[in-house]
């Protein structure tokens, strides 16, 4: 990213402006090729959220009018940008339907093809959920949504995919996926803070919003941040090289850390299923636990964790919404007593849970760190 810190406008047709459009160029192809795409499909953005954002409401945009009330699909364990951005969808008139998961924090497909209408214009659907790691069935979705399509003879509903979790690990080869839209964010693979993007197929009808000097083809006005879009092509491309060996790794060590924590505290349990998991994603209820406090306890300590999406303010409330949400399918399943009684032990792991995230250079001996730290915060809890 250095090489680029004085590059020039890349809109100039000055030599160094020139030089500067060829590195977002070079970027773009690089880009590209890791998802199986046209360069031409890749926007830039700020990071997640723009992205998040520039998909839900530019296909809304695109597809309101006076007579016509555009519908959207998501889960209730969607990223904040995605929920909050519902919500003023249905401020600007439109309607969502929000899919309940599983007990273990997935999506079954039959239900997101229960909820399709004829104004559903799109389903968003995480690909990997940033707190419990589950990884959604996205191409069985795709398949349904096709099928609808076809059925009906339409376009819609499109498909829209945050992969911001997903790009260390999964797959992100959008015509195997069959997502019509993918956000992704340079800070989730290593790579620069206030990068992002949205892959957008050819032809998918999207409104802008941001305006302005009508940079990248319109789509999203501003000056282009040659560096840090030069750092996320960089960032990309090694995560994709790696991706394999580093996700057999770190799903050694995950497997190994809940094993231990489970074993070291017999009460405690796994939040989400331990099949169809990021390799890099450990999440444990402890009832009754004061998470926040074990956070702060943990700092201390020198080890970094969270309790709750880290990407919500301490001004919201602190416990988590995905948690509740595996808790609340719980209660929904089975509303005898007994399970009554099971149920607000579990929604209690709302408050009382906490989330490890592995990374490139953790180890076992890290885990091992960790249980000892836990057993100090639990014994004086």
């Amino acid at each position: 990213m250095r090489r680029y810190e004085t590059v020039a406008n890349p809109s100039a047709i000055y030599t160094e402006g020139l030089e500067a459009k060829k590195v977002l160029e070079d970027a773009k192809k690089s880009i590209a090729s890791v998802l199986s795409c046209r360069s031409e499909e890749i926007f830039f953005t700020s990071g997640g959220t723009e992205s998040n954002n520039m998909a839900i409401l530019g296909v809304f945009e695109a597809c309101k009018t006076n007579k016509f009330k555009p519908h959207i699909i998501v889960t209730a364990i969607e990223h904040p940008s995605v929920l909050e951005v519902c919500k003023e969808v249905e401020r600007r008139g439109g309607e969502v339907s929000i899919i309940s998961v599983s007990e273990d924090g997935f999506v079954d497909p039959k239900n997101i093809e229960k909820a399709l209408k004829k104004n559903t214009v799109l389903v968003s659907l995480m690909y990997a959920n940033n707190e419990i790691g589950t990884i959604q069935p996205i191409k069985e979705i795709s398949r349904i949504l096709k099928e609808w399509r076809i059925k009906n003879n339409t376009i819609f509903p499109y498909f829209h995919t945050d992969a911001c979790q997903a790009a260390l690990y999964l797959s992100l080869e959008v015509n195997k996926l069959g997502v019509d839209l993918m956000t992704l964010d340079g800070i989730k693979m290593y790579g620069p803070r206030g990068i992002g993007m949205l892959y957008v197929k050819k032809d998918v009808n999207i409104k802008p919003l941001i305006f302005g000097g009508g940079q990248q083809n319109g789509l999203r006005s501003g000056t282009e941040n040659v560096p840090a879009i030069a750092g996320f092509a960089e960032a990309l491309s090694f995560a994709s090289k790696m991706r394999e060996g580093e996700g057999k790794r770190l799903s050694e060590i995950r497997d190994y850390g809940i094993k231990k924590i489970l074993e070291t505290f017999p009460n405690s349990n796994l939040n989400g299923s331990l099949d169809n998991r990021l390799p890099n994603n450990i999440n444990i209820c402890f009832p009754g636990f004061d998470a926040e406090f074990a956070v702060v306890s943990l700092d201390v300590a020198g080890i970094s964790a969270s309790y709750s999406s880290s990407c919500r303010t301490f001004a919201e409330n602190s416990s988590s919404y995905v948690v509740e949400a595996l808790a609340k399918s719980s209660l929904r399943d089975d509303r005898s007593n007994q399970h009554e009684a099971d149920f607000r032990g579990k929604s209690n792991c709302a408050s009382s849970s906490l989330r490890f995230s592995l990374g490139r250079e953790s180890t076992k001996g890290d885990i091992d760190t960790l249980i000892l730290a836990l057993k100090k915060i639990i014994k004086h809890n």
